[in-house]
């Protein structure tokens, strides 16, 4: 039986079955990021990561929208939605070391588009958006999205989109590669954690070690990138998890990982 955990009475957590969905839950404020949200996020992907029964998480928003950003209001009273070290919401600048999901109901805004952006993946309703509205009020998208975004999808869409504040559909942000599934509305959340048991069947620390060694040889001339793959991925081959895949091979049953 899964339980739900209630990081800061507007963050849920809820594992079940390896996967521990969060969801901001904030609906009648469109799951606009606060302190409060920031530190509940956080707490969630520290449990997730600490958490041996979990394997992937999936980020989500209540009401039938993912967020529509910062919490303006919150923030003109002096509160900041950024955790030193975590960034925007707990989530931009942070090292999450399993994967996570994002499912995308309705509007991703701003800094939820951001965070959207820190996920792993995305899965979204088919009349999902995503914007960056900051060029709008004198700013710019600077928790991610500047810098993830061209990478993500081609460089002068990356630039409309960021120039214009124009939203980008969640079926164009398919075509572009950054979604990578896209879905009826309302369908999100199902089709995400659909997604992440698929990802949980397979080896903790494998998944872990693909994660890691994608962020930090990104830039790198292939020497150097080749040497620390090896020095991520050569000790995988000594863990328990890497005997227990061969044996569940040879005995043709399904692996039972430890992570370790």
């Amino acid at each position: 039986m899964s339980v739900a955990t209630d990081t800061t009475g507007l963050v849920l957590a809820e594992p079940s079955d390896g996967v521990l969905t969060i969801t901001i839950n904030r609906s009648e404020q469109k799951n606009a990021i606060n302190h409060e949200v920031a530190v509940g996020v956080a707490a969630a992907l520290d449990q997730l990561d600490a958490d041996p029964s979990l394997s992937v998480g999936v980020l989500t928003g209540a009401g039938g929208i993912f967020s529509a950003g910062m919490d303006l209001k919150a923030f003109a009273q002096g509160q900041i939605p950024s955790l030193p070290g975590r960034g925007f919401g707990g989530l931009t600048r942070a090292e999450v070391r399993k994967p996570l999901i994002a499912a995308v109901e309705g509007w991703a805004l701003g800094g939820g588009f951001e965070m959207a952006l820190a996920c792993d993946l995305i899965v979204a309703a088919e009349n999902a958006k995503f914007g960056f509205p900051e060029v709008k009020w004198g700013l710019v998208p600077a928790e991610g999205g500047l810098l993830r975004l061209p990478k993500r999808i081609p460089y002068h869409i990356a630039l409309r989109v960021m120039l214009t504040a124009e939203p980008l559909a969640a079926t164009d942000a398919e075509h572009y590669g950054l979604v990578s599934e896209v879905c009826a509305p309302g369908a999100a959340l199902r089709t995400a954690q659909a997604m992440a048991g698929r990802i949980g069947r397979n080896a903790p620390l494998a998944l872990a070690a693909v994660k890691q060694t994608l962020r930090v040889t990104q830039g790198l001339n292939d020497r150097a990138a080749f040497e620390r793959q090896d020095e991520i991925a050569a000790p995988l081959a000594a863990t328990e998890d890497a005997h227990e895949g061969a044996q569940a091979f040879a005995e043709k049953r399904a692996p039972v990982w430890r992570g370790r």
